[in-house]
């Protein structure tokens, strides 16, 4: 009985040894060798080095002011007379046409009063003129011919002697003249006309209402040039000309204008540091307060290429391709924008990688695209 069990333990424990190597056999034969991995190699965007002359373009902004603008005010005090057009923002009006008229009435009888006290007081000498100074009494007598009170008092004879003229000025004539003369010219200013053909921006009073002498009553601006004004940096200052064409930009509409730099201010602003050029511009299409921006050509750069600033690195290098490895090259930036970057001491023919690449060290494995190379063979 005892071996029985005896033998019975012994095949048991000989049945798990068997399973124990059995299972270990059946997990060997499921491993399978792991794959090696490959060796990555990038594809990169080259371009050869070819240097040449680049344009150092400035950009500035600013807003659209007409060249030629009159800010309208009374001089006079008197109520707003209807015209043929309406005082409206947005009225044109050609040169010489009445913009505003103010009611003359009560001061043209004061200018009209004087006319008459200025005609009788020639006449009242005019009997000792021909008594005393017959050489001159013609021309006198002339002058009163053609005195019309309903037109501007004509200029007084030219008087030859002295004599005459203290006659003239002892009767009070030469001061009565000049203060008619000086009545003639506010009665002028009840009327106000276009200095130029434009049209009316502001208004700021209406037909029939009450003009108050220094009041102001609106806009008037010529609509055929306008002027940019823009800040440049004070290292452009000397590099800048008048007469320098220069492209203005729209960015809401994308439309390109011509405009020319007719003055450089020559004072630089304390605070910014930046010089103040004036660019005129003539379309039909623009208005005052449109914003544009300017690119001023500054220079130009000799033996020199322009990348995108992203392929220059922190310590002024820039990747090139050499026997399918990247390898940096020390270049001078001597001009930066926004996006681009101007660099010189770069040498000829020279492969440069065109696109940033992720990652890129010196020494590291590349290889070119080959439809660019392809492309480029085309071309």
């Amino acid at each position: 009985m005892n071996s029985r069990k005896i033998i019975l333990s012994v095949l048991g424990v000989l049945l798990i040894i068997g399973s124990f190597f059995g299972a270990k056999k059946i997990i060997d034969s499921k491993k399978t060798p792991r794959p090696r991995p490959e060796k990555v190699i990038k594809t990169v965007f080259v371009e050869k080095v070819k240097n040449g002359n680049v344009p150092i373009v400035v950009p500035a902004n600013g807003n659209l002011v007409a060249k030629r603008r009159v800010e309208l005010y009374a001089e006079v005090q008197g109520i707003f007379r209807p015209g043929k057009k309406l005082f409206k923002p947005g009225q044109e009006y050609r040169k010489g046409e009445v913009l505003i008229q103010i009611d003359p009435a009560e001061y043209y009888a004061s200018v009209q009063s004087a006319k008459s006290n200025l005609y009788n007081l020639i006449t009242s000498i005019m009997p000792d003129l021909r008594l005393d100074y017959p050489e001159v009494y013609g021309k006198w007598q002339r002058y009163l011919a053609n005195f019309d009170l309903e037109e501007s008092v004509p200029d007084l004879p030219e008087m030859a002697s002295e004599k005459e003229k203290y006659f003239i000025s002892g009767r009070g004539i030469l001061s009565n003249y000049y203060n008619l003369k000086n009545m003639e010219q506010r009665l002028s200013k009840y009327t106000i006309r276009a200095p130029f053909n434009g049209v009316l921006t502001e208004a700021l009073v209406t037909e029939g209402s009450l003009v108050r002498s220094g009041q102001k009553l609106g806009e008037f601006i010529n609509t055929s040039s306008y002027e940019l004004e823009v800040a440049i940096s004070k290292s452009y200052s000397d590099l800048l000309k008048v007469g320098e064409v220069v492209e203005l930009r729209s960015i809401d509409e994308a439309k390109t204008y011509e405009g020319t730099v007719t003055r450089i201010n020559g004072r630089v602003d304390l605070g910014s540091q930046t010089i103040n050029a004036y660019i005129e511009v003539n379309n039909p299409n623009l208005r005052e307060g449109m914003y544009l921006e300017a690119y001023l050509k500054a220079k130009e750069e000799t033996n020199a290429i322009e990348v995108n600033r992203s392929l220059l690195t922190e310590n002024g290098e820039i990747f090139v391709v050499r026997d399918s490895v990247l390898d940096l090259v020390p270049v001078n930036p001597v001009y930066f924008s926004d996006e681009k970057v101007v660099l010189k001491n770069v040498p000829e023919g020279l492969s440069i990688v065109s696109k940033p690449v992720m990652g890129a060290y010196s020494g590291m494995l590349v290889k070119v695209y080959k439809d660019q190379e392809t492309n480029k063979e085309d071309q």
